[in-house]
């Protein structure tokens, strides 16, 4: 493989690396890692998905064929649940239409294999260059819901609320669109990758959960079914 190793200057970032085959996953683990990065690793994309969602990266490196959910579809649904990590696509599928879909999926960069391990670090870099687009929140509520971030952290009137990661996912997605009716489709597709409707009760069965653990024990509900629509956190 046509790869080099050479020293990158861009300060620390957390990455999260979407390959499932292990030599190149390795080979830009070993070398971000000597760079000082901190970065996980996950073979399937429905994996790779759900750590994104629930954990805060600084980028991803996405992989275009990858097991369980492909890397279009991974970084759409970043970008359908309005999440602004970076995204940088490293893949051998390289032709022009296929690197405009990639940045069309919402990708910011595009990497084709083989690649030399300096470009790769010096696109991350222009990446941590770019200024923001906006504050990131750390906090986000509704009523007297509060869910952090940073901590992982979940209580309704100063009460914790211990919930699944996936659960956890969810109430997030809704708490993000606030006062917006979100249908099943848009929930399967944030929360669990599914960019089609494969006919599963998973939704109802989630919500069903959270409301026992978010509503259930209080006075007020805040997780409104919108009858033939979807759901809707109010608040």
């Amino acid at each position: 493989m046509a790869w080099r190793r050479t020293t990158g200057t861009i300060e620390p970032m957390k990455i999260l690396i979407a390959e499932d085959d292990p030599t190149t996953a390795q080979f830009i683990l070993r070398g971000l890692r000597e760079e000082g990065h901190t970065v996980d690793c996950m073979a399937d994309g429905r994996d790779a998905l759900s750590l994104a969602m629930t954990s805060s990266y600084d980028a991803v490196i996405v992989d275009r064929m990858l097991p369980g959910l492909d890397g279009l579809s991974l970084v759409r649904a970043l970008r359908a649940a309005k999440n602004p990590v970076p995204a940088i696509f490293l893949t051998a599928i390289g032709g022009v239409d296929d690197r405009i879909d990639g940045l069309n999926a919402g990708g910011d960069d595009y990497l084709v294999k083989p690649f030399v391990f300096g470009e790769l670090s010096a696109r991350l870099g222009a990446i941590a260059r770019r200024p923001p687009t906006q504050q990131a929140e750390t906090v986000l509520s509704a009523g007297d819901l509060e869910m952090d971030l940073i901590r992982r952290r979940v209580t309704r009137a100063g009460q914790p609320i211990d919930l699944l990661p996936r659960e956890f996912s969810l109430l997030e997605v809704l708490l993000r669109r606030k006062g917006r009716v979100q249908t099943r489709t848009m929930l399967l597709e944030a929360v669990w990758g599914i960019n089609f409707d494969p006919q599963t009760n998973v939704v109802e069965t989630h919500i069903s959960r959270l409301r026992a653990k978010v509503d259930r024990p209080f006075d007020r509900e805040l997780i409104t079914t919108v009858r033939g629509a979807g759901y809707r956190v109010d608040g």
